[in-house]
């Protein structure tokens, strides 16, 4: 597989096109889950929002691994009611429903409640839980934030909670976001970054970038899952699957 060379990536893969990148991404993190639940008797899953990551999600949750073992998490999610547009878990949950992973364990973030309320309840979540998270996916914001870990917040320094409310509103919101401590605590994080758009700002990420937000991630194992168009190419594509 080929290195990367931000702190503690493992691979670098460069399926083809979005869709490709979206159904890659799928297959490797079914496989993690379904060797964590052989291994141990059950797995946990952390999920961001966004287009790719439910193209991702659609093809993840028809595989046929034992859902029933298996925890979903939220990696961030906006202060909103339930239902409303803005929430990823609004996009989540009908892919969920209509799919065999409804049989998994889920852990909505309870934003209508407020952040405060959301960020106590989580907290109770993550601690309730077996150990490390397997398998965090995370996104590439243009502007290098992951997670709602966005430039210039306050929530960027939190050390000592796996899961905190920004302090700012961000593009409209306050948010409730897992922190570097649950990141990097991870057994896997699993990059999903597709688009032109994402180009300069991977190159970022690839290259260690602390500046953005998303550099600052050092979670031993990391794997880097960009379509062509993200992958800059000032860097040939490499890892397993890579296409030229």
């Amino acid at each position: 597989m080929g290195k990367g060379t931000l702190t503690g990536m493992r691979e670098r893969v460069v399926p083809g096109d979005d869709l490709a990148a979206a159904r890659w991404a799928a297959g490797r993190i079914a496989a993690i889950l379904a060797a964590a639940v052989d291994a141990r008797g059950w797995a946990s899953l952390a999920l961001s929002g966004g287009r790719s990551p439910w193209v991702m999600m659609e093809h993840l949750f028809h595989r046929d691994i034992p859902w029933g073992s298996i925890d979903i998490l939220q990696v961030d999610e906006r202060v909103a009611p339930d239902g409303d547009d803005q929430r990823n878990w609004t996009r989540i949950a009908p892919l969920l429903a209509q799919s065999p992973a409804s049989a998994a364990r889920t852990h909505p973030m309870r934003v209508a409640q407020g952040a405060d309320a959301a960020v106590r309840d989580y907290l109770a979540v993550l601690q309730g839980m077996a150990g490390p998270i397997d398998v965090v996916q995370l996104g590439l914001g243009d502007d290098g934030h992951t997670a709602s870990l966005a430039p210039g917040d306050p929530v960027l320094d939190v050390t000592d909670a796996p899961v905190a409310a920004t302090a700012l509103p961000f593009n409209g919101t306050r948010r409730v976001t897992l922190t570097y401590p649950a990141l990097d605590g991870a057994r896997e994080v699993l990059w999903l970054i597709t688009g032109a758009q994402k180009a300069a700002m991977a190159a970022r990420l690839e290259a260690g970038d602390r500046s953005i937000p998303a550099g600052r991630v050092c979670a031993p194992s990391q794997v880097l899952v960009l379509d062509r168009a993200a992958a800059s190419p000032a860097i040939p594509p490499t890892g397993a699957g890579a296409t030229a």
